[in-house]
């Protein structure tokens, strides 16, 4: 699936969309980033990126994270090749469209509905049929997960009983429900800095709800079965000694190889049924207006607007140019 509007869903699939770097300094270079590392340093157009991606072992000037900041890319502060997240800049996604848009989606029974089923549907390589109750549906994803974690058990010979663990007593649970624990925390970040990097809300979800991360538990279900169940069995079945590293590294691979972080958004596209350009009427563009505080909320008229003094009273000169000097 393209994506049509850089500014309301920032691409990630063609060109510079986004950037992982660890162990370099980084600093402003002209209108651009500079990346400096034991290789020496490499110039960066911040103009081509949408996301970039800071692991372990950087350091990066305030003036470095200026002007990326003025070029609309999304900052994200990670753990190695993005396997964990652990805090985030502003993004080009200045416009709430995306976020408005997951608002209302969510707040009506009957379109969450609609969102769920798509969800689910994005789980099966077969149709469902539209006459399945949500229970039903659900009885069937059991069925399914329940089959996907029977497969790599035979597949790697590491023996499973179910999901069992408790974080007050992790070192108790059996090392593929470590490795399980483990490389869905990998999964959860990657979903996560890539739901923030479109503009989206990670709590409001449709499946999952009452936690701040709902929405990312919604997103990286897709992939579990295909990412973090192979590469956690995996790791168990090579033995105890560094598991959790061993996972994270296999996460990190998985993550290459699927191409996953360029398909987390168009999935939500989908699950959202988003229109190409987001809401219409709703935001403006990254680089038009940035100081302008935007559309005002009206019930009658749906959006007036914004940075302009609605007073009756107001003088001649401020009617005319629509601003006040207050």
């Amino acid at each position: 699936m393209k994506i049509q509007d850089l500014h309301v869903l920032p691409k990630f699939r063609d060109g510079w969309s986004y950037l992982y770097v660890e162990h370099c300094r980084i600093d402003q270079e002209a209108r651009a980033i500079a990346i400096h590392d034991a290789a020496g340093k490499a110039p960066v157009p911040c103009a081509n990126l949408a996301l970039l991606m800071l692991g372990p072992g950087v350091s990066i000037t305030h003036a470095a994270i200026s002007v990326l900041a003025d070029h609309g890319c999304l900052v994200a502060w990670c753990g190695e090749q993005g396997v964990r997240f652990y805090a985030t800049g502003m993004g080009e996604t200045r416009s709430a469209s995306n976020f408005l848009y997951q608002a209302r989606t969510w707040a009506y029974e009957e379109l969450r509905m609609q969102v769920v089923r798509r969800l689910y549907q994005l789980r099966f390589s077969e149709k469902l049929d539209p006459a399945l109750t949500l229970r039903q549906i659900r009885g069937m994803e059991g069925m399914r997960v329940r089959e996907g974690y029977s497969r790599v058990s035979r597949e790697t010979g590491v023996p499973w009983s179910g999901r069992s663990y408790r974080r007050d007593k992790w070192d108790n649970s059996d090392p593929v429900n470590r490795a399980l624990s483990t490389a869905n925390s990998c999964l959860y970040g990657i979903c996560h800095a890539a739901i923030v990097s479109a503009g989206f809300s990670p709590a409001l979800g449709f499946i999952h709800t009452g936690k701040m991360l709902s929405f990312v538990y919604d997103v990286a279900d897709l992939y579990k079965t295909e990412v973090t169940v192979p590469a956690a069995f995996r790791a168990a079945s090579e033995g105890k000694d560094g598991l959790e590293r061993r996972v994270r590294m296999a996460c990190r691979d998985a993550f290459v190889s699927t191409r996953l972080l360029e398909r987390i958004i168009p999935d939500i596209q989908k699950a959202l049924a988003l229109p190409a350009r987001g809401l219409a009427g709703v935001g403006e563009r990254f680089d038009q207006e940035l100081a302008a505080p935007g559309l005002l909320w009206d019930p009658v008229e749906g959006q007036v607007e914004g940075g302009r003094n609605h007073s009756p009273e107001e003088d001649e000169t401020e009617a005319d140019d629509g601003r006040s000097d207050s």
